[in-house]
């Protein structure tokens, strides 16, 4: 019961990483406040979380919009009482593409979402972070933030600017006590990569080049990232900010 009593918000929490997250949080004793744009698969990791015997709640809405930003922490204080974990894992790589396909409306939505929603989320959040035993700020970016690929400009851009951002987050908010600190996952089998994979035709054959760009051998599972976040949002990590954590199966390493 790692995280016992305390509350945690989880942005894109239907599906993939944000769903197991919330899972993992919840049996570790927190209460979950999980937001998206999509109703239906907030629902069902709602449910799944009531099942195992946690307690959850569902806020739609678009992180990239100030008022969806404020009224999801203002509905999980509402619920819960408070607010001591966020989890900015919401994002999107919309129409990938390279440096002259990328068209300005991709480039955008790409930004807004994985951008700017973590700055508005998180803006929400600090303001009713008050806990004074150390609240925390775990941001979602990517491996991609680290290093280059091509036909991804505007999603290596954004995580790049993911990573830059924790740093200056952390500065700030050290003085709180709120510690901020970014994972940079590799390539994670979760239903958006799976639909990626289907559209390339062979599956088996692009799975397995994709695992190859990690020296253990595999593609990250959803419970690879939650495990490192829960070490970020417990007292584990009291002495732990504005760290950069490549969890990828050594992709950073070559």
């Amino acid at each position: 019961m790692r995280l016992k009593d305390r509350v945690a918000l989880v942005t894109g929490g239907g599906t993939g990483i944000g769903r197991a997250t919330a899972l993992l949080f919840a049996r570790e004793g927190a209460r979950v406040a999980i937001t998206g744009r999509r109703k239906g698969p907030l629902e069902e990791t709602v449910s799944a979380v009531g099942a195992a015997g946690g307690k959850a709640i569902m806020v739609k809405g678009d992180v990239s919009k100030a008022g969806d930003a404020t009224e999801t922490v203002k509905k999980t204080l509402d619920a819960f009482g408070r607010l001591d974990v966020l989890v900015n894992n919401a994002g999107v790589n919309y129409r990938p593409g390279g440096t002259v396909e990328t068209d300005e409306d991709g480039w955008d939505v790409v930004m807004n979402i994985n951008v700017k929603g973590i700055y508005l989320v998180s803006r929400a959040a600090v303001l009713e972070m008050r806990s004074g035993i150390g609240d925390s700020i775990i941001n979602i970016a990517s491996v991609f933030g680290l290093v280059g690929s091509a036909e991804a400009v505007a999603y290596c851009a954004s995580k790049g600017a993911v990573i830059n951002m924790t740093r200056s987050m952390a500065l700030d908010l050290a003085g709180k006590k709120i510690r901020v600190n970014c994972i940079c996952p590799g390539v994670v089998d979760t239903p958006r990569a799976r639909e990626w994979i289907e559209k390339q035709g062979d599956t088996k054959a692009v799975a397995k080049e994709l695992s190859a760009l990690h020296p253990l051998g595999r593609m990250g599972e959803p419970e690879d990232i939650a495990n490192a976040c829960l070490f970020l949002a417990s007292d584990e990590a009291s002495w732990v900010t504005g760290a950069i954590l490549p969890v990828g199966g050594g992709f950073t390493a070559r």
